[in-house]
């Protein structure tokens, strides 16, 4: 089976209470789809754990107006640490996760009037679109952008989906791109600008010089849950004024607070191996066959970009529509390239939080 890569299934977020902020990212942004949640040991991650197997908590949220997901991970054998220093904008790693919506003022309104912590008023990206910043109580940013395309109208008052992807803060775009553009499908440039930006004022670090690179795949993604996924994009953030830019998870844990990785949803796992490691960028995790996460199930891996930057990719082969009657989608006999009908998948409105 060939490579493909169906979507942004979800950006990974290490927490020190998931319920907690889970509360807020409804509230926020529409996410209270649960997918599952499970209590369980992460023995597979330990390279990323200092070499011991720890105990977390995963929840899967998402929104069905489309976009990817929160994977909401916390630690329950160990505390969830805190950077060390403060995060500065041009820090290696996941900087912001962009959040889509179909209208950027009243989403701008709606989390204003819930009293989020706004970092910058609404304004026009390089592109003429309109974008915004806001804070999560984790202090974790979130770029609000215009959505490219939507799924299925839930009339959430803060007409927000789910991730549209992210912005990535790397040391050399020029090397970077290799990974985002060939390997991962990225290949249009939407903008390439250096400059200071109004829009980073208010972040710290963020009143210097940047260089931006907008990039988004050309073509309508492909395979079971792409359209419910959606249309996504990378920005790729490089300071040019800052010589002491340090990796945002340094000395510490995967899982630790903060955005621990940028899950992809694929197909073909056996052949995106064979390309990752052509490329020089080999797996560094890989389940190699369905790993049961409870409700859920799939094969995981994951690869490093050129700054350890965590990008990870699931095949998934099981995944629940209603729980309460045990209807699962299995998926390892479908057409990879074939999207699933969207009355199936409105189904997982029964797993919407009631509270």
């Amino acid at each position: 089976m060939k490579k493909i890569i169906c979507g942004v299934q979800q950006m990974g977020i290490g927490v020190p209470d998931v319920q907690a902020i889970w509360a807020w990212y409804r509230t926020m942004f529409g996410t209270d789809i649960k997918v599952f949640e499970e209590a369980a040991p992460a023995p597979l991650m330990t390279k990323y754990t200092g070499g011991v197997v720890q105990d977390r908590t995963a929840t899967l949220a998402l929104s069905l107006e489309g976009g990817g997901g929160f994977e909401i991970w916390q630690y329950t054998s160990r505390n969830t640490e805190k950077a060390t220093f403060e995060i500065q904008m041009g820090d290696y790693g996941l900087y912001m996760c962009k959040i889509k919506s179909k209208d950027v003022q009243a989403t701008y309104n709606h989390i204003k009037n819930q009293g989020g912590n706004i970092l910058s008023e609404v304004s026009k990206t390089p592109e003429g679109k309109l974008h915004f910043i806001v804070q999560d109580p984790n202090g974790n940013l979130f770029e609000i952008v215009e959505g490219l395309d939507w799924y299925i109208n839930t009339d959430f008052k803060g007409k927000t989906g789910g991730v549209a992807g992210s912005v990535i803060a790397v040391s050399d775009i020029n090397r970077s791109l290799d990974l985002y553009q060939n390997v991962l499908g990225y290949s249009t440039v939407v903008y390439d600008v250096t400059d200071s930006f109004p829009v980073y004022q208010n972040i710290p670090g963020g009143k210097g010089n940047f260089r931006r690179v907008l990039l988004r795949h050309p073509e309508v993604r492909k395979g079971p849950f792409a359209q419910m996924l959606g249309a996504s994009e990378i920005e790729l953030v490089q300071s040019i004024d800052r010589t002491d830019c340090r990796k945002i998870f340094e000395n510490r844990f995967w899982g630790d607070w903060g955005f621990i990785h940028l899950c992809f949803d694929v197909q073909g796992m056996n052949a995106l191996k064979k390309e990752c490691e052509a490329a020089g960028y080999p797996f560094t995790i890989d389940t190699g066959d369905t790993f049961d996460m409870g409700e859920a199930g799939g094969r995981f891996s994951y690869i490093e970009d050129a700054d350890g930057t965590l990008i990870e990719f699931v095949e998934t082969h099981k995944v629940p529509l209603i729980k309460k009657i045990g209807w699962y989608i299995h998926l390892k006999n479908r057409n990879p390239e074939k999207h699933l009908p969207k009355w199936m998948l409105s189904f997982m409105r029964f797993s919407r939080f009631k509270g």
